[in-house]
């Protein structure tokens, strides 16, 4: 008997004893059956359940005080098997929210370390950790999507697009870096067959438009963007690099207008996300983010979130840890563990 068909017998017992026991006996089966459990859907389809997931839901049914109660939660959970309900923008399947645990949805983001699996690297200083990419893609495009990261850097957005089956275009600067992309990419399994590619180009110049036509394309349905953070690390000698920025109004004049440039592809009512942190020089903190954020708004963007990520060490800092203490305690000021991760919507 499919798992269905249970749920639809379990709704007809007439008392909640009887119900009790028959989810019991079956919680017996479940607790011998893999770490999954196949259903079958209203289509005929098989459709897999986590265990977890379904052994929570089994519960919170025999936890029912009323049987009117029980037959409400046994419903929502033949709804979940048998229908898939979508929003407009992503593939989350609304009836089996619960499922999705690791999908981040508050404003502090602790994440202990950056995923290191597959083609993923961390040798590329100032690279950004996976997950970011990974969540905002999952939250916001559907597969098939077209996600445009207007700083490749080692391809991070690149390597998690073709995972998820999101088309993924990368604009690097540095000739070097987009050699050193793409065979990474490369590297990385392409499951979903979908395009990935990186492109040198200077961001703020570029022409999108042709950019996208030259796959067929004419809009984008998310743009990431992971710029330097001002003069923090030099990335190179070019003096179109943001890290080579005049000042600090130069660099937001910049970031302003590739803002401007990308959401000229992006689809209206879809996202775009920047990673950004703040500068601290000559006994000031710098609030780049929030300039940052600033500069995009006077572009007509709509601020959707503002989510601040941790992170514990950098490399520059891993081996003097005590002496940033010490540094912090004598020059009055806090030592940087956050940066922030900006959500707009193009209006």
């Amino acid at each position: 008997m499919s798992l269905l068909e249970r749920l639809s017998q379990w709704k007809e017992s007439e008392s909640l004893a009887l119900l009790r026991q028959g989810l019991a006996a079956f919680k017996a089966e479940l607790a011998l059956a893999v770490s999954s459990c196949p259903a079958d859907a209203s289509d005929g389809a098989s459709v897999e359940l986590g265990r977890r997931y379904l052994e929570r839901e089994l519960d919170q049914i025999a936890a029912a005080l009323t049987l009117e109660r029980a037959r409400y939660y046994l419903e929502r959970l033949i709804r979940a098997i048998s229908e898939v309900r979508t929003g407009a923008i992503n593939d989350i399947n609304l009836n089996r929210w619960k499922e999705y645990e690791d999908l981040l949805t508050d404003s502090l983001w602790l994440i202990d370390r950056r995923d290191d699996s597959g083609a993923h690297t961390a040798g590329y200083w100032g690279n950004f950790i996976p997950q970011i990419p990974n969540q905002m893609m999952r939250r916001y495009t559907k597969k098939g999507d077209w996600v445009l990261d207007t700083f490749a850097g080692s391809g991070t957005t690149l390597i998690e697009g073709q995972r998820l089956g999101r088309n993924t275009l990368g604009i690097e600067l540095q000739a070097r870096m987009v050699a050193y992309a793409k065979g990474l990419i490369e590297v990385e399994p392409n499951p979903h067959k979908v395009v990935r590619d990186v492109v040198q180009g200077n961001s703020a110049t570029l022409d999108y438009h042709e950019l996208l036509a030259r796959y067929g394309q004419r809009s984008v349905q998310l743009v990431i963007m992971h710029p330097p953070y001002f003069d923090i690390i030099p990335f190179s000698d070019d003096p179109d690099d943001l890290s080579n920025a005049a000042s600090v109004d130069h660099f937001l004049t910049l970031m302003g207008t590739i803002a401007e440039r990308a959401g000229e592809v992006l689809d209206r009512g879809r996202y775009l996300v920047v990673v950004i942190g703040d500068k601290y020089t000559r006994g000031e903190w710098v609030p780049l983010g929030f300039q940052v954020m600033n500069a995009i708004l006077d572009k007509g963007f709509a601020l959707k979130s503002i989510i601040v990520k941790n992170f514990e060490t950098t490399t520059a800092k891993r081996e003097q840890k005590e002496l940033w203490r010490y540094r912090a305690l004598v020059g009055g000021f806090y030592i940087f563990k956050h940066e922030y991760i900006l959500l707009f919507k193009k209006r």
